[in-house]
């Protein structure tokens, strides 16, 4: 038995005999506390800075949240101080401000609070003296290097320098340090000494306010008050749930396995005989020492303020998913990344390594991050709730229509949102809606506009099994007397539609596990404004001469909408044929590959939009494309070398180490006079497996050089990447896969996906 199958034995053992970790829950008296009692108990929220402030530096700071007023230095100061003594009464010993680079993930530079204060006494002499500072102006920004994060060519290698600055609409909290400390954490953005966006969060909260304007715009048109009058609606803003879902395996397996730690898939393994056919995980029991991983990771996020509200098994063996309730978008993005960390976090110590990839493991479902959006009121009215009678909610068809026209005219650039070379072995597969962007409505809801641009009366939905309507849905007999009915919503759900409307909200199943859900809605976002924008002027021109349009004047807006965006709806199965023809025929794109999504993002009708709402700048948006073209490119050069790497140094060596323990085998039936047939057939198999495995090697070197050979330009280099290197590692792949159902257990040197999804 070779070491490295020693180390995959000795693994399996140590993760049967490990001890299970325990962590207790917050109790006072020795009695449980509520979860409410302690969330949110490490975040310096507003409720914290209202204590801390003067009335009048505290309506200040909310004017400055809501981009009325800048910030003077006495109130930064005042919040500095007060936040410091928070944080050091809960241990913090640094502080740093947490910002969203364009790498996928977050960043971080710690600073200590402590700093040194020199005196000079009468007789000349210095006195240093250590104390503890953290002043306004620290607060308020930073400098971290901006030449070491990705730029897409705006900033150069001697142009270091750039800024984080203070996001007042993201509270501050503390994470815990080591020997017992925590850190305070400011949520910031990131940008060049110019000014330009280098993150994810600036472009983010531009786009917020861009459709938050828009969406006011047309509020002021559909709610008619005397002039003079503030207007009924003055806050709009978007809505976010993300809906986590994550694979969890064990550590010191994991470890053992190069693909998975370098690249997040396993690049070679057989499907094991028993993995999600059985369909018996989806909702199953957790297995308890992934449900202590679980609630050790929720107990964390709630005293973080991030309401975590579902947990459950997915599809594939050791899939999970975690769900958080609604939240204003950009504190919802912030707060699915701190989710990710503390995951990634609690999994270590509960020697568990949590996977975000989108598809870790061939032959089983991938994971999606589900992102839930719409748009809300302040006074907590959800715009996109169809109430119980949508087709005389004009409110509510024109925002809905609004997004189908988004939808409909930026599905592109959608696509081009949930783009990446991990993503892109999911979607269009079984798990995954297809890269053909489309919305589903539902029966009920096409049918409502069907009958509106047709001027007739809806349809009743009742059937003879339904007792009565209830708000939302109808209410359904279950046939069982002891039961209660049940409230059945206004659409049913199409897992296969990348962009559907589920009750009162749109679901976008296509963005990626382990992607930042900043981008897709930024861009989601960005699509919708403009749309906004298009129907109040449409609004306007209804209306004429009048203050406000009337009724019908909506109506005829309504119509002309539902008529434009009639190609973007489908009902039916997108994973079908027939709907990639019906699609063509409709004139919407069938983006396959990743290099052609990013373009979309420098499309004249795309980049146009973005460029005229001020989301992005010309320069930003064609450093964004340069920056996904590159990183694409990585990706797969990176699992190519990988691939290359375990196939050379890993599988060949077991399989001529089998290949020798058979001839040795044969020869000495042979001298003995006894048949060596089953040793020979078992021979004969193998060999010209390690000759093709082999020739694949050299394909996979001559891949890896033509994709270097295009290196000069990032958008040539992405697409010899898709050419050359996507097909290349799959059929090498499929070779060493078959060894691996040939090789002896004993001789092979990696952990199987018998092992990785069953523990």
């Amino acid at each position: 038995m070779s070491s490295a199958n020693q180390a995959r034995k000795d693994a399996i053992r140590d993760n049967v005999l490990r001890p299970s970790r325990n962590v207790p829950y917050p109790s006072k008296d020795g009695k449980p506390i509520y979860m409410s009692e302690f969330f949110g108990e490490s975040v310096f929220g507003l409720a914290q800075i209202s204590k801390a402030l003067p009335k009048p530096a505290y309506a200040q700071f909310l004017r400055k949240m809501r981009g009325g007023q800048a910030l003077d230095k006495s109130t930064a100061d005042a919040i500095a101080h007060a936040v410091r003594i928070w944080a050091m009464d809960k241990g913090a010993t640094h502080f740093t401000h947490w910002f969203q680079p364009q790498t996928g993930t977050t960043a971080e530079k710690h600073d200590a609070f402590l700093t040194l204060k020199t005196t000079h006494g009468q007789a000349g002499l210095e006195e240093v003296k250590a104390i503890d500072a953290f002043s306004g102006t620290q607060l308020l920004q930073a400098e971290p290097d901006a030449s070491s994060f990705p730029s897409g060519g705006m900033r150069t290698t001697f142009e270091a320098r750039g800024y984080t600055v203070w996001d007042t609409t993201s509270p501050m909290f503390v994470q815990h340090g080591p020997h017992k400390t925590t850190v305070l954490y400011i949520p910031s953005i990131f940008i060049s000494y110019n000014g330009d966006a280098l993150d994810e969060k600036t472009v983010l909260l531009r786009s917020t306010e861009q459709v938050a304007k828009a969406a006011l715009a047309v509020l002021a048109l559909l709610e008619p008050v005397p002039q003079g009058v503030p207007p009924q609606t003055n806050v709009v803003y978007t809505t976010l749930g993300t809906e986590q879902e994550y694979f969890l395996v064990d550590r010191a397996l994991y470890v053992l396995r190069p693909d998975l730690k370098i690249t997040g898939r396993t690049l070679v393994g057989a499907l094991p005989a028993k993995h999600q056919q059985m369909e018996d995980h989806y909702f199953g029991h957790i297995p308890s020492r992934v449900l202590a991983t679980m609630s050790e990771a929720e107990l964390e996020l709630y005293k973080l303020g991030v309401p975590i509200k579902t947990r459950h098994n997915e599809v594939a063996p050791q899939q999970f998913e975690l769900a958080p309730i609604f939240e204003e978008t950009s504190l919802a993005v912030d707060h699915n990344l701190l989710t990710m960390d503390v995951l990634s976090k609690i999994a270590h110590r509960n020697n568990l390594k949590v996977l975000f990839h989108e598809k870790p493991f061939r032959g089983v479902n991938g994971s999606g991050k589900h992102c839930n959006w719409s748009l809300s009121t302040g006074s907590g009215e959800n715009l996109l709730d169809p109430t119980i009678k949508p087709e005389t909610n004009y409110r509510f068809l024109l925002f809905l229509l609004a997004t189908l026209d988004a939808v409909q005219r930026h599905g592109g650039l959608l696509r081009a949102g949930i783009a990446s070379a991990s993503n892109e072995h999911r979607l269009g597969a079984n798990e995954a809606p297809p890269a053909i962007i489309s919305a589903f409505l539902g029966q009920h809801l096409t049918e409502v506009l069907d009958s509106i641009e047709e001027s007739r009366p809806v349809k009743n939905f009742s059937m003879p099994d339904m007792r009565t309507i209830k708000l939302g849905g109808t209410a359904l007999d279950v046939m069982v007397s002891t039961l209660p009915d049940i409230s059945r919503d206004l659409t049913d759900r199409n897992r296969t539609s990348p962009f559907a409307f589920t009750g009162n909200k749109f679901e976008f199943r296509a963005v990626g596990s382990k992607q930042s859900p900043s981008f897709p809605m930024t861009l989601l976002n960005a699509a919708v404004a403009s749309s906004l924008q298009d129907i109040a002027e449409a609004l306007r021109k209804a209306a004429g001469d009048k203050a406000f349009p009337s009724d019908a004047d909506k109506l005829k807006v309504i119509r002309q909408y539902i008529a434009s965006t009639k190609s973007v709806r489908f009902e039916g199965d997108n994973y079908s044929d027939d709907w990639r023809k019906e699609a063509a025929k409709r004139g919407l794109l069938n983006i396959t590959n990743c290099p052609d999504a990013f373009d979309q993002i420098v499309e004249e009708k795309n980049s146009t939009m973005l460029c005229k709402l001020g989301i992005f700048s010309k320069s930003e948006l064609s450093s964004r494309h340069y920056i996904l073209m590159e990183r694409y490119s990585k990706d797969l050069l990176l699992e190519a070398n990988t691939l290359r790497t375990i196939l050379a140094q890993q599988i060949l060596p077991a399989a001529f180490e089998y290949r020798a323990a058979l001839a040795s085998s044969c020869a000495q039936q042979q001298a003995i006079k006894l048949s060596a047939g089953p040793e020979l057939k078992t021979l004969n198999q193998t060999t010209p497996l390690v000759e093709k495995l082999q020739e694949w090697i050299d394909k996979l070197d001559d891949a890896i050089i033509k994709v270097h050979l295009a290196a000069h330009d990032p958008s040539a280099e992405a697409r010899a990447s898709a050419k050359h290197l996507l097909p290349t590692m799959e059929g090498a792949r499929e070779v060493a896969d078959e060894l691996e159902d040939i090789i002896a257990d004993k001789y092979f040197p990696l952990p199987k996906m018998a092992e990785l999804l069953w523990f």
